[in-house]
């Protein structure tokens, strides 16, 4: 997959829309409960809304009550990164695309099992391919 990461400010801003920019770009959140696939139950894979990398599938997304999409892992482990966030004067992990650096959201370590991990990932930073 091709690194967007050094990709102009002014072709991200042409590419996403304003909340996707703020989100992805900015990294920003969107309102709980408000997000176009917090309560998605279509199968597919949720992609990157930057650069397309493939980054969750469906069969891993839950319902963690949170008003934000949630997966208990990765589909593809190396296109999802972390980075200490202690913004908000709190410690958590952001989640990033590896191939672009867009913000996906934060991961906790209170999901379910196999792994015990929490995805917490904006709508605005996904596109679902549906099955």
């Amino acid at each position: 997959m091709k690194n967007d990461a050094d990709k102009a400010d002014a072709d991200w801003r042409a590419l996403l829309t304003p909340e996707q920019y703020r989100i992805a770009r900015e990294k920003g959140t969107e309102r709980a409960f408000t997000g176009e696939y917090h309560d998605c139950h279509e199968s597919g894979v949720y992609h990157c809304i930057c650069c397309g990398a493939e980054l969750f599938g469906s069969d891993t997304k839950y319902d963690s009550g949170s008003g934000w999409p949630s997966f208990y892992k990765p589909l593809k482990p190396e296109n999802v990164g972390e980075e200490s966030d202690t913004k908000l004067g709190m410690r958590r992990t952001e989640v990033l695309c590896s191939q672009c650096g867009a913000h996906l959201g934060h991961v906790f370590p209170d999901g379910p099992e196999p792994t015990g991990l929490r995805y917490c990932i904006n709508s605005a930073s996904l596109k679902l391919e549906k099955k």
